[in-house]
């Protein structure tokens, strides 16, 4: 039997990688905005990349400790149906960028032991939904995209009061087990659906999604 899984395509930098995403039956697309990542965007490549998603798949922007400035001319051009915070944003910051843009927000959380999950209650109660990642490796120059996941027994078993995404080291050939450890009806990809970074792969991208729902 099929399950309810709903799968985010992050990193998108191609309108044929949208295509993809889309025809596999990705419930989120995912746009990054930070100059580090081989996935960043501009703008306006993002804006004509939305532009093609259809209703009911929803448009996600990655920001890292973005001001306000930048956030203004990101939410000004592109059509967007969620803000996805995913540096050191506090939660007072959370809620100000919610109420300021009026999307909603999801905030990452990076996890690497136990005590890191006390943060899914901080921000619980001024985001719209998390994404449990794993923390970037010392050194990192990103949060995420590092192709790393963490202990999923950290959060086996475990509920919580708002959506949540799982991310960090997913692949087509990991999903289904890191849904059935988790729990997690939700999933983040970028890199596992990468033949080099920044490039996805059509096949890669269906396989995930069709693995992930069983």
């Amino acid at each position: 039997m099929t399950r309810d899984i709903r799968v985010k395509i992050c990193g998108l930098t191609a309108a044929t990688d949208v295509s993809a995403a889309v025809a596999a039956g990705a419930a989120y697309v995912g746009f990054v905005f930070f100059e580090k990542s081989p996935r960043h965007v501009t703008c306006a490549q993002a804006r004509s990349l939305a532009l093609d998603v259809p209703l009911g798949v929803a448009k996600v922007a990655l920001t890292v400790d973005a001001d306000n400035a930048a956030l203004d001319a990101l939410t000004e051009l592109v059509p967007l149906d969620f803000l996805q915070l995913h540096g050191n944003e506090s939660p007072a910051r959370v809620a100000e960028v919610k109420a300021r843009y009026g999307l909603p927000v999801i905030k990452a959380i990076g996890i690497a032991e136990a005590t890191d999950l006390a943060q899914i209650d901080v921000y619980s109660g001024v985001a719209a939904q998390l994404l449990i990642d794993a923390k970037p490796p010392p050194g990192a120059t990103r949060p995420g995209g590092n192709a790393l996941a963490f202990d999923w027994g950290l959060i086996a078993g475990r509920d919580w009061s708002l959506p949540w995404l799982l991310a960090g080291g997913l692949t087509p050939e990991n999903v289904a087990e890191a849904v059935a450890r988790t729990g997690a009806r939700q999933l983040d990809v970028s890199t596992g659906v990468e033949v080099a970074p920044g490039i996805k792969d059509a096949g890669l991208i269906r396989a995930f999604i069709d693995n992930a729902q069983g």
